[in-house]
């Protein structure tokens, strides 16, 4: 427990949000968190999360029954007496590729009049440098502090991210501000960088930037690996094991995706340009992502004979649908895109994932619409000319490949493009095998 529990607001229950009310809720604090979905709201209030991810559920539950943790409908509500307020809501991308602002800025007003005299508002949401500035316009609240605090939250990790960072990184022009923000986190031991607003900002981008450039840099080797016959696991062995380098995120796959890394890498981009810098480096990174999912496209081609641009009366199965696994969140997901050009070109796609069985939103129906969702994972294999591994879900290596084969048409191949499976245990069921950058 905290030696003062201070009243917050969170402003968005979206994985942002509930993890950050759920989590300073666990630490002590009193917590209301506000939103403008009424169902969702409904939802939370009756127990129910709308997300997936793990140890969430189990401290929202501890936290409700000691009575830390409120929802409530609108920003409002959650503002009302709150000591310190986060903006946790989306920041989705314009076609440009800059940030759209508007609902942090709709938030703001709404807020604004509740706001109690020496409140802080916390941007916690991600924002393009200068945003704290935006948000003072809004309120237009003299006797309010807007500081900076971005997440260092992975999807599937979320809660032991928040509770176990590397850094807390807290952005503010005032810093009694800053170090207010600071006590929420006292026990948590990890070390708190207060700087600037701007610096706090850009250290989300550049975070994410550099992490999305691992992969693509793992996954163009992979391509080289496969052109010159190397082995993409000795190669990532030989370089991770470097202490300068690490093993983290240098696993090749059918590239990155979710609701950070594409959005991030895009706005870092475009922030850089309207600061005339030209960020080539990075603009490279997204065109790396963007490439390897065509080269996943073209390996499904290759294994029933055929080119990307026509596979009319082939069938895919498809393991796994998510960006990662650990989440159901299917947004830039390099599975559906890959799906959607090979739909493009005639193939019919059955799929299965853990995270889409029984009733979907109208958003994930949508996401999904012209794939046939089966109920278990043996089910994709039925009739299938070639099998893709898409997610990288554990359970997904303790399928009977013998069944697979049984059920597939004759010499189906699996597409890994996780390096899920041994090539020797999948050739031994009489399956084709091709994975990222093996040989």
């Amino acid at each position: 427990m905290p030696s003062t529990s201070i009243r917050l607001g969170v402003v968005g229950t979206g994985y942002v949000g509930l993890t950050t009310g759920a989590c300073f809720a666990h630490l002590g604090h009193h917590v209301v968190c506000g939103d403008i979905d009424e169902h969702k709201i409904e939802q939370l209030n009756s127990g129910h999360l709308p997300i997936v991810e793990d140890g969430l559920e189990q401290i929202v539950v501890d936290a409700r029954q000691l009575g830390r943790l409120e929802f409530v409908l609108g920003a409002a509500g959650a503002a009302a007496d709150a000591d310190i307020v986060f903006l946790c809501v989306p920041t989705p991308q314009s076609e440009d590729g800059s940030a759209d602002l508007s609902y942090i800025e709709a938030a703001a007003r709404s807020i604004a009049p509740v706001l109690k005299p020496g409140a802080v508002v916390v941007n916690k949401s991600t924002v393009p440098v200068g945003s704290t500035l935006v948000v003072e316009a809004v309120l237009q609240r003299d006797d309010v502090h807007v500081v900076s605090n971005p997440e260092f939250l992975r999807e599937g990790t979320a809660v032991r991210d928040f509770l176990l960072p590397d850094r807390v990184v807290i952005g503010s022009a005032d810093r009694a501000a800053a170090e207010r923000v600071g006590e929420l986190y006292a026990n948590i031991d990890t070390p708190v960088l207060i700087t600037d607003p701007a610096s706090a900002e850009t250290i989300k981008y550049a975070a994410n930037g550099f992490l999305a450039m691992k992969i693509s840099f793992v996954n163009a080797v992979a391509a080289m690996c496969e052109a010159v016959g190397a082995d993409v696991a000795a190669v990532v062995d030989g370089i991770g094991s470097d202490k300068r380098i690490g093993r983290q995120f240098l696993s090749p796959g059918p590239g990155w995706g979710g609701s950070c890394f594409p959005k991030d890498s895009r706005a870092l981009v475009k922030i850089a340009e309207e600061h005339g810098y030209n960020f080539s480096m990075m603009k490279g990174v997204v065109e790396v992502n963007d490439e390897q999912r065509m080269r996943m496209v073209d390996k499904v081609a290759r294994a029933v004979g055929r080119h990307h641009s026509n596979l009319s009366g082939v069938t895919v199965g498809a393991m796994g649908l998510t960006f990662k696994a650990g989440t159901d969140d299917l947004r830039e997901s390099p599975a559906i895109a890959i799906i959607d050009e090979l739909r493009r070109a005639g193939a019919t796609v059955r799929a299965f994932d853990p995270t889409t069985c029984g009733e979907l939103t109208s958003h994930r129906a949508a996401a999904l619409a012209g794939v046939e969702l089966v109920d278990e994972l043996i089910e994709v294999a039925d009739d299938a000319d070639v099998i893709c591994v898409f997610t990288e879900w554990p359970e997904f290596t303790k399928v009977d490949l013998d069944d697979v084969a049984e059920r597939a048409r004759p010499g189906t191949t699996i597409v890994d493009m996780r390096n899920m499976f041994d090539p020797s245990d999948v050739k031994d069921a009489g399956l084709g095998y091709d994975g990222v950058g093996r040989r």
